[in-house]
């Protein structure tokens, strides 16, 4: 049973997870749209930011959705 709310737990954070970098990729979607960028980055930087930003929610759907599948083990 301890192993059961572990795991929840574990796919909950990963959800959470998920969501905060939805919210960064938006954000930098924005500063790219504004052009505000150009206060924070210089163009290079920018780039590597934005496409951190870009490919971190697909990275953290996918832990979380493999996560949620996987039975727990029930062994240490």
């Amino acid at each position: 049973m301890s192993n059961q709310s572990e795991f929840r737990i574990s796919v909950e954070t990963m959800r959470k997870w998920h969501a905060l970098a939805e919210r960064r990729r938006d954000h930098f979607v924005e500063l790219q749209r504004s052009g505000r960028w150009r206060k924070y980055y210089k163009e290079e930087a920018f780039l590597g930011q934005m496409q951190s930003a870009m490919s971190a929610p697909d990275a953290w759907a996918e832990l979380a959705e493999r996560a949620g599948t996987q039975e727990p083990s029930g062994q240490p």
